[in-house]
């Protein structure tokens, strides 16, 4: 049983982990060159902010744009630091880039957003509307029954969720990354026991952590089912509209459940917790000792020192 709770989360990157601290934040990544680790922090993002955005509900929503934005800078440095572009620029240092070459590589992350936000949309959001449309073609009956609407919807967007999440786990690379994944995981739980942060401590944790990316991403569709209830609109431009303009409701509320269920441990939070944990057989992996060590020195600089991280 853990002796404390603590708020401090992480994020797997590219042969590293970063941990966000109340006050700081910090990346450790290994070099896959060296084998060295380096070590960088900074100020943890949103301290500053307005009390009212900082209130129960409304807070989630900026988090969660703060961690994503924030998450994908650690991901693109420690893409540097890790030394494997270094590899591919050696690999490419032979041929030089054209003009359209350097046009292409400018424009390739914009596209590259744009397109995986619009299948994110089309997968996630218009396809289970446009499925369920063809179902009541040939059923009309049961066209009116919105609760079954949303049980559907929502419960396809949970397999393709799930299965979008098992398709990336059998790349070489992402299950590296999920390797990682599990060494942050079991590095928090070692801090939360009260245990010196060692590897023998660390290695022994479990890697299934009910305060997770992982498990709030499941819990904000299963809030979606319950959300989508209420939108009784049959039109799939102004349902799909309406559902977006909803996103900043179940970002809030999947927010404080999963607060919650890093908190308390009891009957409640650990039927929540559930289902996110299934998936984080999938999302996480047993580490090597190397990655723990990188999870363990960007735990230490994140810790502060009046215990403002525990609840």
């Amino acid at each position: 049983m853990a002796t404390k709770k603590t708020s401090i989360g992480g994020q797997a990157l590219i042969e590293g982990i970063m941990m966000r601290g109340p006050k700081v934040t910090a990346m450790a990544v290994r070099n896959v060159n060296t084998k060295q680790i380096t070590l960088e922090e900074y100020p943890t993002k949103g301290q500053d902010r307005a009390k009212i955005l900082k209130l129960p509900f409304i807070r989630g929503i900026f988090n969660m744009i703060d961690s994503l934005s924030f998450g994908y800078k650690c991901l693109m440095r420690s893409a540097e630091l890790s030394g494997i572009e270094d590899e591919e620029d050696e690999a490419k240092k032979d041929k030089a880039p054209s003009f359209w070459d350097k046009v292409f590589e400018k424009l390739m992350m914009p596209i590259a957003t744009v397109l995986a936000v619009a299948l994110a949309l089309g997968l996630f959001v218009y396809l289970p509307m446009q499925l369920w449309k063809w179902i009541t073609a040939s059923a009309p009956n049961i066209a009116g029954n919105y609760y079954l609407r949303a049980c559907f919807e929502g419960v396809l967007r949970i397999l393709l969720f799930v299965g979008y999440v098992w398709a990336t786990s059998l790349m070489k690379d992402i299950r590296r990354t999920y390797m990682y994944h599990g060494a942050e995981h079991k590095t928090i739980f070692c801090y939360e026991k009260g245990l010196p942060l060692t590897v023998e401590n660390v290695r022994p944790q479990t890697r299934f952590h009910p305060r997770c990316g992982t498990s709030f991403m499941v819990l904000m569709l299963i809030v979606g089912i319950i959300v989508s209830i209420f939108i009784r609109v049959d039109n799939l431009v102004l349902r799909t509209g309406l559902k977006l303009l909803t996103f900043p409701i179940v970002v809030g509320v999947g927010y404080e459940l999963i607060k919650l269920a890093g908190r308390y441990d009891n009957f409640f939070t650990r039927i929540i917790s559930a289902p996110g944990k299934w998936l984080q057989h999938i999302t996480t992996r047993e580490p090597d000792d190397d990655m723990i060590e990188c999870a363990i020195a960007a735990m230490e600089k994140v810790i502060p020192g009046d215990g403002s991280d525990t609840w």
